[in-house]
């Protein structure tokens, strides 16, 4: 169905068209940034951990040492300090 010319539709539109205020301006909040505050205790950790990725993955001074020792047959190890060892790699797991 289309409608021309109706007064009635006219009338409303007229009305509707009244009533319809533009839409003012809100002023844009202002909004606080973001920040980030790092503890003294998380800045000494970032510190050591700089420190210790710039270590070496070997001590290649103990590994040199360790292997003239095997191969002249002085390095000796006692069993207590293997079993001290063990021991103390069983707490370290289960510390973690």
């Amino acid at each position: 169905m289309k409608i021309f010319n109706n007064p009635n539709i006219t009338k409303i539109m007229k009305t509707y068209n009244k009533n319809n205020k533009p839409t003012e301006k809100v002023k844009e909040i202002e909004g606080t940034k973001d920040k980030i505050e790092i503890s003294p205790k998380a800045k000494e950790f970032q510190v050591a951990m700089q420190a210790f990725k710039q270590l070496p993955a070997t001590r290649e001074d103990k590994v040199a040492e360790i292997k003239q020792q095997i191969e002249s047959g002085s390095y000796n190890v006692s069993g207590k300090e293997v079993v001290d060892k063990i021991i103390e790699g069983i707490m370290m797991d289960k510390k973690i």
